[in-house]
């Protein structure tokens, strides 16, 4: 993995810059409530139950009549807890880059049913295990990628595509202007998802 800044164009930096005021101006400053509910509990404990599993879930608005979601319930907590408290401990470990510590973090999830594979889920739990390093993903934000550019690999490797799209981030935040340099690593995947939101009503008119 290379610290290569990407490059984008003064006009792609200002649809960024647009995208994330467009959110912040358009969703519920309530939204969050529950991420940064999670993420306090987590900072408070080192680890995140299934409970709060259940509550990321909801705030991800994603499907939970699934097989895995029967299997993880299936767990004893503590068990999942210990799992989580992995994750975690890698995710905040500042000894490590940014995306190193995604990778690991990541890796850490695997052994819980509906971590095996896809990200939005797992991504949404190590931002609430370490709100100022992580970011959350979804097909959303990779799609937003791609319309600026930008190639986010699906492919199978030394490396999860989360720790590719931590990556890419830092790699962005590196080398924009001021100030969105100093936005962090969540400001850049809401900025992402809105600009993806935009692009594909855009696309509808």
């Amino acid at each position: 993995m290379t610290n290569k800044p990407l490059a984008l164009a003064p006009e792609q930096w200002q649809r960024l810059a647009s995208a994330h005021q467009a959110y912040t101006d358009t969703v519920s400053p309530y939204y969050d409530e529950t991420l940064r509910r999670v993420a306090q509990r987590a900072c408070a404990s080192g680890d995140i139950g299934k409970a709060d599993i259940g509550a990321l879930l909801m705030w991800k608005r994603l499907r939970a009549d699934t097989p895995w979601a029967a299997e993880l319930m299936a767990l004893a907590d503590a068990d999942v807890r210990r799992a989580t408290a992995a994750a975690t401990t890698a995710a905040r470990d500042t000894t490590l880059s940014r995306s190193t510590a995604a990778q690991a973090g990541r890796a850490a999830l695997t052994s819980l049913p509906g971590f095996h594979t896809g990200d939005a889920l797992a991504s949404a739990v190590l931002t609430a295990a370490a709100p100022d390093r992580m970011a959350v993903y979804d097909r959303r934000a990779h799609s937003a990628l791609h319309a600026l550019g930008i190639t986010l690999s699906h492919a199978p490797g030394r490396y999860s595509r989360y720790s590719r799209y931590i990556e890419t981030i830092d790699q962005l935040l590196a080398d924009a202007p001021g100030p969105i340099r100093n936005w962090s690593a969540r400001d850049l995947d809401t900025a992402l998802y809105w600009l993806n939101t935009t692009h594909r009503n855009a696309q509808r008119t």
